[in-house]
């Protein structure tokens, strides 16, 4: 064995077994893809940027340019390889490869080897054979033993609740929503989900109509709302629920220059404050909700206004406001909207997120699914594993519809956020022979499928069978036509399937109404 790979072996074997113990992921497959990907710590992006396993991005808005697929790319820079480790741990908790491994022993590496090809993680047809060649050449599978015989010995559980981080990296990942003196008005690892911005906008409430839409909604699910900067006044309480923005709280910060800064929180289900209450960055102020008329689902909406030295108002974009108190704070949360952080503009130069614009629908795609806004509202029936295989076969569907239904970058973007927040795709394009058809996602978990196929409306819930047929339909080798034709008989095949029965028991029904009248005479 080459003395750089004993060398980096000797390094970071502890890393990989302290991420076993959170995910449940075999030391040795980290340890290896981090050899592979690394060059044995030697590559540029290890040397220069802590990145051990290639991630593209920004890690709390830093990165670094590489050439990949494309030239410049942007690959995360992390302040210690700790954080490359814990990074790349999370990557694999996506549902596109817990689908194949989430089932698998945390020792099993020659099944999560041959399950991360599957998910995608490499395009080389003998990625996991290489996988398995370095692990077995260096004997790495007896650090999967270590941490086994160790869990056993010591009665402990995996997951990251039973395994903190290392001090190295909790000093610097401990939260990414809140620090002293500043906080964000939700608590997100990674980013908030933004579902309207500041400005123009259709009114969601009267459509066809436009309105100026003063502030930011951000997609929540009973969510604390938190104070963003210390001693804050609260100087406004409203409990009515029938006012267009609901149980409302307003708190007020004032500034050096005699001005002031004014932030509403609206659509609130509990108000834990009240009026004249000095608040502290992070404190709770009330919890997230759907009240008011003018809301069509549960989201945050958060308004920020400029109280002048002479009592003069002016609203302002909440993203400049939280790109100043994520500065301040040192805070790495982003306000994602359609694959583009809100706060970016706002930060001065060489604070600056990466430039999302660039960002693909399927990325985007991605990003969401593995965010922790995916399963929020999902609160029931299946385990998180099947919530996961469920909403990505969810989503990749929307990707195939909408290339069915060429739609331009922006609406896929648009679609795709949607999707997520709605819950529901439209999937008539797939079964051209039908006038519509859509798929939904309940808050219990299930997929329903509903279709019109032209004389009447019904739907469907999809069997674990069904859904399994469509999802490797999905992740076949196929085109994208003949994916689109196998999908269609699949939903085609449903339809007949209830047009049947439906046709039987009318059917049935006339036959026992023509019985009771000949029994009558």
């Amino acid at each position: 064995m080459k003395a750089s790979r004993q060398s980096y072996i000797d390094n970071y074997a502890e890393y990989a077994m302290e991420q076993m113990r959170r995910y449940g992921i075999p030391a040795s497959i980290t340890l290896a893809q981090g050899i592979i990907e690394s060059a044995d710590g030697q590559s540029t992006l290890a040397q220069t940027a802590n990145n051990h396993f290639g991630v593209k991005g920004a890690y709390n808005g830093n990165y670094v340019l590489a050439n990949d697929d494309k030239p410049n790319e942007h690959f995360k820079k992390y302040d210690n390889v700790g954080q490359s480790y814990e990074d790349h741990s999370k990557v694999l908790m996506a549902s596109r490869y817990q689908r194949y491994v989430g089932h698998l022993s945390p020792d099993d590496y020659r099944g999560w080897a041959a399950g991360i090809q599957k998910g995608g993680y490499a395009t080389a047809k003998s990625y996991s054979n290489t996988l398995v060649s370095v692990i077995e050449g260096a004997n790495l599978q007896k650090y999967d033993q270590m941490v086994m015989q160790q869990m056993r010995a010591e009665g402990r559980q995996f997951g990251v609740q039973a395994n903190p981080l290392s001090t190295e990296q909790t000093a610097t990942t401990s939260s990414a929503s809140q620090s002293a003196g500043y906080s964000m008005p939700v608590k997100r690892d990674e980013f908030m989900l933004i579902t309207s911005p500041y400005g123009p906008r259709e009114d969601p409430v009267n459509k066809g109509t436009t309105q100026i839409h003063h502030g930011i909604d951000i997609k929540t699910n009973k969510d604390n709302v938190l104070a963003t900067e210390n001693n804050g006044t609260v100087i406004g309480v409203d409990h009515r629920t029938t006012t267009g923005g609901g149980k409302t709280v307003t708190v007020e910060y004032s500034r050096e220059d005699g001005s002031k800064t004014r932030v509403q929180y609206m659509h609130l289900s509990e108000i834990a404050v009240k009026k004249g209450d000095v608040v502290n960055a992070g404190q709770k102020l009330g919890v997230t909700g759907n009240t008011g008329t003018r809301t069509t689902g549960e989201h945050l909406h958060l308004g920020v206004i400029n109280v002048s030295a002479d009592n003069k108002l002016q609203w302002v974009n909440p993203a400049a406001y939280l790109a100043e108190v994520a500065q301040k704070g040192n805070l790495t949360i982003e306000a994602q909207h359609n694959g583009k952080d809100l706060l970016a503009d706002y930060k001065t130069a060489g604070a600056k997120a990466t430039n999302t614009d660039e960002q693909s629908p399927e990325n985007w795609m991605n990003k969401l699914l593995g965010s922790d806004d995916a399963a929020l509202g999902l609160n029931g029936g299946e385990d998180k594993g099947l919530l996961g295989n469920l909403m990505e076969m969810f989503m990749t569907l929307l990707m195939l519809a909408m290339q069915q239904e060429g739609k331009s970058k922006e609406q896929q973007m648009q679609a795709v956020s949607d999707a997520l927040v709605n819950r529901r795709i439209d999937i008539s394009s797939l079964v051209p022979n039908m006038q519509s058809a859509s798929l939904s996602i309940t808050d219990k978990g299930k997929a329903i499928l509903s279709v019109h196929d032209g004389k009447q409306e019904f739907s469907h819930e999809l069997t674990e069978a069904e859904r399994s047929n469509i999802s490797q339909v999905l992740h076949s080798d196929s085109d994208d036509q003949t994916k689109q034709q196998r999908l269609g008989g699949i939903v085609s095949a449903i339809t007949y399937t209830h047009q049947a029965a439906s046709n039987y028991e009318r059917i049935d029904a006339e036959r026992q109404s023509q019985e009771q009248t000949l029994q009558r005479k």
